[in-house]
């Protein structure tokens, strides 16, 4: 009896031994990793300090050189910290931003697609060809007018703008056609007219035809007409206007004479 209590305790004591020795393994290990941790900080230390120091000593110069304080970079820090929730809201609107081009890229792609055959239709078709030409004429209007002509302009161009309005009208552009049109058919009869010039007694012949005698008539009252406007001094000489020389009071005196004879 007495046996079996000893050998009780004994195996007892065996397993509070064991259960000893594994916590002490594990302190020992745990001891271990915590050398480890502290030799591998001290090594970092060790590595980081003097680039630390380095950086700071360079940071340091470069504020003082700048003329910046310490204050003042405490202070920036603190409007950063103070304006994370401001920093945070930018930051997403850029994302936002990007998410948008990203977004937008193959629509701004198609367009681009469409405006260049836009355009080259429109080269196709001459467009440009006749810009350019207009651009010219432009060039020849500015060069070929002073500054004195442009204020002329100015001042009659409610007269002239009053003068195409009238040439517009339907009547007027049916009596410049009609113009026109006789003016090419004498043209087509230049051919078989006769080379002498018509005597008076055709002119008269002329005379009897009552549409050659209205037409006439409209022409004097317009003559008349504009003989009695006030053209005002007259102008300076205008190029193409040598092909209508005025008339000298020699020429005047020849022609009544020869009338006379």
């Amino acid at each position: 009896m007495a046996t079996t209590i000893t050998d009780d305790r004994t195996a007892e004591l065996e397993r509070k031994v064991d259960a000893l020795s594994e916590q002490v393994a594990f302190l020992v290990e745990e001891a271990r990793a915590a050398r480890i941790r502290r030799e591998g900080w001290e090594d970092l230390q060790a590595t980081i300090m003097p680039i630390g120091a380095k950086v700071l000593g360079d940071v340091a110069a470069e504020l003082d050189e700048a003329g910046i304080t310490a204050d003042q970079v405490v202070s920036l820090l603190r409007r950063l910290a103070a304006n994370i929730d401001t920093m945070d809201a930018a930051v997403a609107q850029l994302e936002s931003a990007a998410q948008l081009v990203e977004v937008l890229s193959p629509i701004s792609a198609q367009a681009m697609d469409l405006a260049t055959d836009g355009l080259q239709t429109l080269d196709e078709r001459g467009y440009f060809s006749f810009a350019k030409a207009g651009l010219e004429v432009v060039d020849r209007v500015v060069t070929g007018f002073t500054e004195e002509d442009v204020e002329a302009l100015g001042d009659n161009v409610v007269l002239i703008l009053n003068t195409v309005k009238e040439m517009t009208q339907p009547e007027i552009m049916a009596i410049i056609y009609r113009m026109l049109e006789r003016i090419h058919q004498q043209q087509e009869q230049l051919a078989s007219e006769p080379e002498e010039p018509p005597s008076m007694w055709e002119l008269l012949k002329l005379m009897r035809d009552p549409e050659v005698r209205r037409g006439l008539r409209r022409a004097l009252s317009t003559l008349k007409a504009v003989s009695t406007v006030d053209t005002g001094p007259p102008r300076k000489f205008v190029p193409g206007t040598e092909a209508f020389p005025e008339p000298d009071a020699k020429d005047d005196q020849e022609r009544d004479d020869a009338g006379g004879a």
